[in-house]
């Protein structure tokens, strides 16, 4: 196996995993930066209200998202299986 195709894959995987994990870590960021705001504004520092809007902002973006990362997903899968199908023929 050559470094230059070891080297594409790391990179592939690297770019896939920005993708995927991208939008649900935005949205956790920001809904995370929100409640702080809202917290240290109204002092109130209740663990849950920090929790629950994070878990709600997270699955509703899985819901939105969800298909989109699926597909990248299976994309780069068969890109691999065709990189290892070429590579053992």
């Amino acid at each position: 196996m050559e470094t230059s195709l070891v080297m594409d894959i790391a990179v592939d995987s690297m770019r896939v995993a920005v993708l995927v994990a991208g939008p649900v870590l935005a949205a956790a960021l920001l809904s995370g930066v929100l409640v702080g705001v809202l917290q240290a504004a109204t002092s109130i520092q209740e663990m849950t209200l920090s929790f629950i809007p994070k878990l709600a902002i997270i699955g509703i973006t899985l819901v939105i998202f969800g298909e989109w990362q699926l597909t990248v997903m299976a994309e780069y899968f068969e890109t691999i299986f065709e990189r290892v199908r070429a590579v053992t023929n």
